[in-house]
């Protein structure tokens, strides 16, 4: 993966605006340096706690989730935006 620091516009539905979010960083830690709570027990996508619905874009995983997920949904602490973003909190 290359480590160039791209912005991406990240939505959240139901919520005002988009959020910038790195490539550099996991979704997950970019949501949170936004103060989002996004549940979590794990940055390596081992248990599932942060599955995603992912409404619209692309993601990249930067280790592979070894957590069920299905083709609509993410595991923000293992992935990083490669496009803008909308998604859905569980």
């Amino acid at each position: 993966m290359d480590k160039t620091r791209i912005i991406y516009q990240v939505r959240l539905v139901n919520t005002p605006g988009p959020l910038p979010c790195t490539s550099k960083c996991s979704l997950l830690d970019s949501l949170e340096s936004h103060q989002l709570e996004v549940h979590s027990h794990c940055r390596e996508g081992f248990c599932g706690a942060c599955r995603t619905k992912l409404i619209h874009g692309e993601v990249e995983y930067i280790t592979d989730p070894l957590a069920y997920i299905d083709d609509d949904e993410i595991l923000p602490c293992c992935c990083v935006p490669k496009s803008d973003l909308v998604i859905k909190l569980g």
